[in-house]
């Protein structure tokens, strides 16, 4: 999960994920179940795999970058 500019709040919190069999309707409603309102992504975004340098680091400067398998899932708070 990373933040991400938003005209409204400064940032807002988006997650990226690579998961085989779920869907970010899936994601969204199990985080609502465990998560307050306010930790909760407003938008879920599945990829094919992180972006990872030499040393296997996630690079969250490239996120959002690269290949998705859908597009972005957003929620309603």
């Amino acid at each position: 999960m990373i933040g991400v500019p938003d005209p409204d709040l400064g940032q807002r919190v988006t997650a990226y994920v690579v998961a085989d069999g779920v869907t970010g309707p899936d994601l969204i409603e199990f985080v609502a179940r465990n998560l307050a309102v306010h930790k909760r992504p407003r938008a879920v975004h599945l990829l094919d795999a992180l972006p990872r340098n030499a040393l296997g680091k996630v690079q969250k400067k490239l996120l959002g970058q690269g290949a998705r398998r859908d597009d972005a899932t957003e929620t309603s708070h």
